[in-house]
């Protein structure tokens, strides 16, 4: 029988929702099946009774779940939705190794269209054409049978097979638990790539979290915050100016000064720079670290919103009298600068730094010089790079920083080769080494007027086909470290110094530490060295206390 007419003559939505989950079982979760099988090449010996009982445990689980929402006027809607970001989410998973959890789902919700746009690619769209979309309009063109007054009827047989489904699934309990459960055990990420549950249960979450559920009263924190009077004198005199860099996805792993093998830090190697070895990130994408960082919870405690209803880092400065300045170039501040001012770089200007699409990271610099002039006091500027961010990394630096060669020049990385995705990552973190070095240099050019400094740190790290997995965002308990140790750069001025009272051989041992520094530093240590006195300080979390004289 022909397709066309096999649509036309019409199907019961039992035998619709077998099909469907028969296609999810087989086809969509091809991600797991890929994970699986590196699971079973590292085993001794596999049982190819449990190996085959796979699919079939899956289409039996998906059967039952798909007939709760195979019902007349919302079973075509809902599949045709599934269907078509399964295929999206499939295309991740299997390419990129990634995780759809709540924090995956918060991530790309906050994501805007530039951003979104680099994931962009023929390979990306004729995947889920084929995956997605293609079936959806199957299930858009096929006759479902209509149930008339046979309610009855209907729901017999769908009970029917859902309880041959939980048979199915009791058979293969009984034949394989202990395999399953050892597998399910030493694996337990494995639930996380099943398609499509773990995603709309994750989406589930956020919406309830987000939308369903009374945010808490905002709490402010820190409100007997001050300057020192020693800071308040030294503003009138000599101001202090902090430029703080919040970095993308650069990894410590490929920092020279870290210990790299490859030139990817020329520009300030030579500038006096203290790089801190061995810091934890709070998160392992943007949407969790930039908020998790400037927040008085530590990473143990973070709950994004908890931490979205209460004063954070730039809130209690400026409580202090600092002016604060947040420029932007990586698609927004995630909430944290909600209070001050912000300016952000127009990608859709076309020019030396912007190609109409995205920019690269020197456009922060455009106009500092007067942007810093206008401010008031002792000051912080904030400059939120687009740094390391995939998998677009070819677009992060201009054709003439194209240091390592061959790189990869197109968003569908996973048709390059490790080795190109490799060369395009470390020219983006030899660029931002670059924009750094321009920054320094701006700020050199301005010690006669402030005290000049400059903190670099970046949100996660990133993924670079180690173990099959690239880009970030995994959940943090199963991210690799690659994902999660970060480069933490500091340059004062011999001004700065001398007015904090900073001991730099000190602070450079400090920064030789291992295992002592994160995320949860950064909070208090911009309070501490912007002599801001709070209860909300924390000494002990301050990385400049025990280097500066009393």
């Amino acid at each position: 029988m022909k397709t066309t007419e096999f649509l036309n003559r019409g199907i019961s939505y039992v035998t619709f929702t077998l099909l469907l989950a028969l296609y999810f079982a087989i086809v969509v979760n091809i991600p797991i099946y890929k994970e699986l099988v590196n699971i079973f090449l590292s085993l001794d010996q596999v049982k190819i009774g449990f190996i085959i009982t796979i699919p079939i445990f899956f289409f039996a689980a998906l059967n039952f779940l798909f007939n709760l929402f195979s019902w007349p006027w919302i079973s075509k809607p809902f599949f045709i939705l599934l269907l078509i970001t399964s295929g999206m989410v499939s295309y991740a998973s299997y390419n990129y190794g990634i995780l759809f959890d709540t924090g995956m789902i918060t991530n790309i919700v906050e994501t805007d269209t530039s951003e979104a746009s680099s994931y962009l690619s023929a390979y990306s769209v004729i995947w889920t054409l084929i995956m997605g979309v293609v079936p959806a309009l199957l299930v858009f063109k096929v006759k479902l049978k209509p149930i008339g007054g046979k309610w009855l009827r209907f729901t017999f047989t769908k009970v029917l097979s859902m309880l041959a489904s939980l048979a199915i699934i009791a058979v293969i309990a009984g034949l394989y638990y202990q395999d399953y459960a050892s597998v399910g055990r030493n694996n337990s990420y494995l639930k996380k790539i099943i398609i499509p549950t773990q995603y709309v249960y994750s989406l589930s979450s956020y919406i309830k979290e987000n939308y369903l559920t009374t945010p808490e009263p905002y709490r402010e924190i820190g409100t007997d915050a001050k300057q020192s009077q020693l800071a308040l004198e030294q503003a009138k005199k000599k101001p202090t100016l902090l430029v703080f860099v919040l970095g993308e996805t650069a990894r410590t792993q490929n920092y020279q000064t870290n210990g790299y093998n490859r030139e990817t830090n020329p520009y300030t190697n030579m500038l006096d720079v203290i790089s801190f070895k061995d810091v934890s990130s709070c998160g392992t994408a943007t949407a969790v670290s930039v908020p998790c960082m400037f927040s008085q919870l530590p990473h143990r405690d973070f709950d994004r919103s908890k931490a979205d209803n209460q004063d954070n880092a730039i809130d209690i400065m400026q409580r202090a009298g600092i002016d604060f300045l947040w420029k932007e170039n990586d698609g927004g501040d995630k909430g944290v600068a909600h209070k001050i001012n912000k300016i952000e770089v127009d990608r859709k200007q076309e020019n030396e730094f912007c190609n109409g699409e995205t920019c690269y990271d020197i456009a922060l610099l455009d106009k500092l010089d007067d942007q810093i002039a206008d401010m008031k006091g002792n000051r912080v500027v904030a400059l939120h790079l687009i740094g390391s961010h995939g998998p677009t990394y070819f677009q992060r630096y201009p054709k003439d920083k194209a240091f390592f060669q061959p790189d990869c020049s197109r968003a569908d990385i996973e048709n390059c080769s490790v080795e190109q995705i490799v060369n395009s990552y470390d020219n983006t973190i030899r660029y931002t080494d670059f924009v750094l070095a321009q920054t320094i240099a701006k700020l050199k050019t301005l010690e006669y007027k402030y005290n000049t400094a400059m903190i670099y740190v970046s949100d996660h790290g990133e993924s670079l086909g180690e173990n099959g997995m690239f880009l970030h965002g995994m959940p943090y308990g199963l991210a690799p470290d690659f994902q999660k140790r970060v480069p933490m750069m500091l340059w004062m001025s011999p001004g700065f110094k001398q007015a904090k009272h900073i001991n730099t051989d000190c602070l450079a041992q400090e920064a030789q530490q291992t295992a002592t520094h994160s995320h949860d530093n950064v909070f208090h240590s911009l309070l501490g060295i912007m002599d801001v006195e709070t209860n909300a300080y924390d000494g002990k979390l301050d990385i400049f206390k025990t280097c500066r004289a009393s």
